[in-house]
């Protein structure tokens, strides 16, 4: 039976990592002669040229591309294993890591953890990034799932699972002082002063849209993806905010805010996505079957 050597199969993949023996060399503190030597034992095993040398860099061959894409798996896998096993020798209540972007409202995620709180017994860690950090920490195994407002790239390594939580419309919200507003809405609108996301965010790709086809000109005044800082600054008089409609709903009633109007056909999507793993973890596969919005 052949056995497949994981020592020379991660010297392997820190070369193809680092581009160069040398440099993989000083990472994994080994000598070049010896690196080069494990390499070749690998090459041999496995019957195939696993790099060429053009120009004196070192490429990837078509195999050692298979190669590399299996090794990643392998060890991805391995460090998995070790988490999962690391949860047990705690032998403390199971956790889930939740990542979640800077525009999705707190009060979203305070529904989710809610949800979680009340069936099962479990720590939770939440994360707040970019899109790319999350996902990344995602296929990476780092987050168990993440909740974001459009669902990710397919052009990602690792396979991923979908669900759509919720699609809710947005309304103008603003202080009383507003109030008046509500007449001849949307019309209204023009030239006050709005707190909206920044302009790579899609809800702003759609509010604007909504304007510019009515030719409201409206007069944007501050831009930040928190929607706590929105909120906050709606409250305090500066401008109006769009928001999902039940984000407002609380501070309206703490009569703090009141909802102007309706954006119609402007919605914000919510979705919840997990990465494919070969050890799934029980509480994001909970998550993912049974919360409801």
């Amino acid at each position: 039976m052949r056995w497949l050597n994981y020592h020379h199969l991660y010297y392997f993949k820190t070369i193809a990592e680092e581009g160069s023996i040398s440099k993989a060399s000083k990472k994994l503190h080994l000598g070049q002669p010896a690196l080069s030597a494990q390499l070749k034992v690998l090459e041999e095993s496995l019957g195939e040229q696993l790099f060429e040398r053009k120009n004196r860099a070192l490429f990837l061959t078509e195999a050692g591309e298979i190669v590399l894409e299996y090794a990643n798996h392998i060890f991805k896998l391995g460090r998995e294993l070790l988490e999962v096993m690391d949860d047990k020798t705690l032998a403390i209540r199971r956790q889930v890591h939740i990542g979640t972007l800077e525009s999705i409202p707190k009060s979203f995620i305070l529904k989710i953890i809610e949800h979680i709180r009340r069936e099962m017994d479990t720590k939770i860690i939440i994360l707040e990034g970019s899109a790319k950090f999350i996902i990344d920490q995602l296929i990476n195994h780092k987050i168990d799932l993440i909740v974001t407002d459009a669902p990710p790239s397919t052009n990602v390594s690792t396979p991923l699972d979908t669900k759509l939580l919720s699609r809710i419309p947005m309304a103008v919200f603003g202080t009383s002082n507003y109030a008046n507003l509500k007449k001849d809405f949307p019309k209204s609108l023009g030239g006050q002063p709005f707190i909206l996301p920044t302009p790579h965010s899609q809800i702003r790709l759609d509010i604007d849209k909504f304007f510019y086809k009515r030719k409201i000109d409206i007069d944007v005044t501050i831009e930040t993806q928190d929607t706590t800082f929105q909120k906050l600054m709606g409250i305090a008089g500066m401008g109006l905010v769009v928001l999902p409609q039940f984000a407002g709903q609380e501070y309206i009633m703490a009569k703090k805010l009141v909802e102007i109007g309706t954006l119609s056909q402007v919605t914000t999507d919510y979705w919840m996505v997990t990465a494919q793993r070969k050890i799934v973890n029980p509480i994001s596969a909970h998550i993912m079957a049974n919360f409801k919005l």
